[in-house]
């Protein structure tokens, strides 16, 4: 195939996938000197904004055009103009799949145990079942109609499930968020993931779109679908189901989990392969882990608030008067600042017309996260506004104490709010200020259990508040209006990322634990849903690579 770049269309052109490609096909035309008939077949493959002129905003296309035969797409290639042949380039055809079925000589005696059902345990499972290991993937909370179901009752009720919530569940804590699919690399299996995600509900747009998001009301579906494939394959996935202890060999591997289910009694399963993809917030099994001498070490974390603008301010702010045009949509903003006493303040997991969520996972503590459904229609604007927390920032040597300092900050703010589960909260006008807020203004935030207004200081350490009231000022000198007096600061986000690593080596296999592979954002190798997907995948490479290697 051929990929032409830098494709420029208008946003009256590109508003429909059929009108990029009758621009694309244009521009095939033209470059390759072919005709019509001589284009086998074209696909859109990347379609990104242009907005550094506010006075021409555009899209900027990438198309993948096959020939009819490899000599037309030779002599095509000759004919491109020497001012365009940056922008035209072969590329392979072949897309990466999944794993065929195994050998019946390969195959182990005991199917592989993967123990969490968020994207990175989900995407491991599915690429072990299609290689034929029938594996069994246990999940601590429920299937995606039945948490949904108990994230209602929460908002509701105030009564917490703390085996299933905003945390844990199928899909992990990345369904009920904006569903961002945005990756920072590249590595093959990002198409495939993208791919299964499409054939399983998702919006056929993240297949090109450079910021693909698929959204919270969406991603249930798709997570469940992809569940049920697992199923289809010969593997089981059992819901309500927590792993509470692993037997290990005098050699350190795995051989056998307890698991809890309902009422019933703790059972024992065999689990010589097993991959531990349980997500940042599952902290019982960091600290299984630590209990049982499993290497696990300090990483470094963030922590901080949620900010929240109206979004019809971010619009004009990254867009001018192109803002509010059908074809662009919701405007997202990603912001880094490096401030002159060392540390950095940045935004994270941007939700462009969403809302900020109740995400706590343990009684007496207050969490923030941000979601948007698939239209991002929302009025507000929102996105975490976090700081970096290091290992050397900790007390001590307890590899869990980022864990600690994650709850105390939490506890903090549970109090602080009335613990109730409302979440503190504090205008920007009033927090560079140091004066604490009494009401909001035009922004009214969005957190579904109400707010408390106060002075958040109180609620995260010192090192992080002046970070963060030094940030907002330099943040706003990237994005007009991102200092509003009247933007809402809402408390505490501290489940950015995971505060531990379980050390693996390059194989993917736990120092000292062979047959064990900790996996994804939860074991501290991936940081979103894309990045938790792709570990999952290598996790499931690397344990089908050992099972032929041993029986070879």
């Amino acid at each position: 195939m051929i990929e032409i770049s830098q494709i420029p269309v208008s946003l009256d052109e590109g508003m429909t996938e059929a009108g990029c490609l009758d621009i694309c096909r244009q521009a095939a035309r033209k470059l390759l000197g072919c005709g019509a008939r001589d284009i086998a077949h074209i696909e859109l493959h990347r379609k990104s904004v242009d907005a550094r002129k506010k006075r021409d905003v555009h899209f900027v296309l990438s198309a993948r055009v096959r020939l009819r035969t490899p000599a037309q797409e030779k002599a095509a290639l000759a004919h491109v103009p020497a001012a365009r042949a940056s922008h035209v380039r072969p590329v392979e055809d072949a897309e990466p799949t999944f794993p065929v079925p195994l050998h019946a000589s390969v195959l182990p005696a005991a199917r592989p145990v993967v123990v969490g059902a968020g994207c990175a345990g989900l995407f491991c499972a599915l690429t072990l079942a299609e290689a034929g290991l029938a594996p069994l993937l246990i999940e601590r909370g429920e299937a995606a109609a039945a948490r949904t179901a108990a994230i209602e009752r929460f908002v509701r009720t105030r009564e917490l499930d703390p085996e299933s919530n905003i945390q844990f569940g199928l899909g992990g804590a990345g369904t009920f968020s904006d569903g961002k699919l945005n990756t920072g690399t590249k590595n093959d299996a990002h198409r495939l993931i993208l791919e299964t995600m499409v054939d399983a509900g998702a919006p056929r747009d993240i297949l090109w779109d450079a910021k693909p998001h698929v959204g919270s009301d969406i991603l249930p579906t798709v997570v469940a679908h992809i569940a049920r494939r697992i199923e289809q394959l010969g593997g089981e996935v059992r819901f309500g189901c927590r792993m509470v202890d692993i037997e290990r060999t005098s050699s350190g591997a795995p051989c056998a989990i307890l698991v809890e289910q309902s009422a019933s009694a703790p059972e024992r399963i065999r689990a010589d392969r097993l991959v531990l993809a349980c997500g940042h917030s599952a902290r019982d099994v960091f600290e299984l882990l630590v209990r049982r001498g499993m290497a696990v070490e300090r990483k470094t974390f963030a922590m901080g608030v949620r900010i929240e603008h109206l979004q019809a301010d971010i619009d004009r702010a990254q867009y001018g008067p192109a803002a509010g045009h059908p074809a662009l949509g919701a405007a997202p903003y990603k912001l880094v600042a490096h401030l002159p006493q060392g540390r950095n303040v940045f935004t994270f997991c941007m939700c462009p017309g969403g809302e900020v969520v109740a995400a706590a996972s343990e009684p007496g503590g207050v969490v923030v996260n941000g979601a948007s459904l698939n239209a991002r229609a929302g009025r507000n604007a929102n996105a975490a506004l976090l700081v970096n927390v290091n290992p050397g920032d900790l007390p001590g040597d307890d590899p869990l104490a980022g864990i600690e300092l994650q709850r105390r900050c939490e506890r903090a703010a549970f109090e602080l709010a009335g613990g109730d589960f409302r979440a503190p909260a504090q205008l920007v006008g009033d927090f560079i200020a140091r004066r604490p807020s009494t009401s909001c203004g035009r922004i009214a935030p969005t957190y579904p259990l109400g707010v408390t207004w106060c002075a958040l200081d109180e609620t995260l350490p010192v090192p992080i508040v002046d970070t963060l009231r030094a940030g907002i000022p330099a943040l706003a000198g990237k994005l007009r209006g991102f200092d509003d007096a009247e933007a809402v600061l809402t408390g505490v986000e501290t489940r950015s990322s995971s505060p531990v690593t379980i050390v693996r080596d390059r194989s993917c296999v736990a120092v000292g634990a062979p047959g064990l592979y900790p996996c994804g954002e939860g074991a501290g190798y991936a940081g979103g849903i894309m990045s938790a997907a792709t570990d999952g995948i290598r996790c499931a490479r690397a344990l089908i690579a050992d099972l032929v290697a041993d029986s070879a």
